[in-house]
């Protein structure tokens, strides 16, 4: 809920700085769009697979710190 809260507020925020500048510095809300959809996938992936992420990267690391 926390990430959402704070896209919410942070497109709201955008939107609001964004309105009444000049319409050739670039396409907005398409790369806001893609941010967005960016972070719904990793949250999407994230959470159902955080534990055999977290468990592979921990494994990761333990190979590597101890040399095989």
């Amino acid at each position: 809920m926390r990430a959402h809260r704070y896209l919410t507020s942070a497109l709201t925020a955008l939107a609001a700085r964004v309105k009444g500048e000049d319409p050739e510095r670039g396409d907005v809300p398409g790369w806001v769009m893609i941010t967005v959809m960016t972070a719904a996938l990793v949250l999407a992936i994230l959470i159902p697979f955080r534990e055999a992420i977290v468990d592979a990267v921990t494994n990761a690391l333990t190979s590597v710190t101890t040399g095989g």
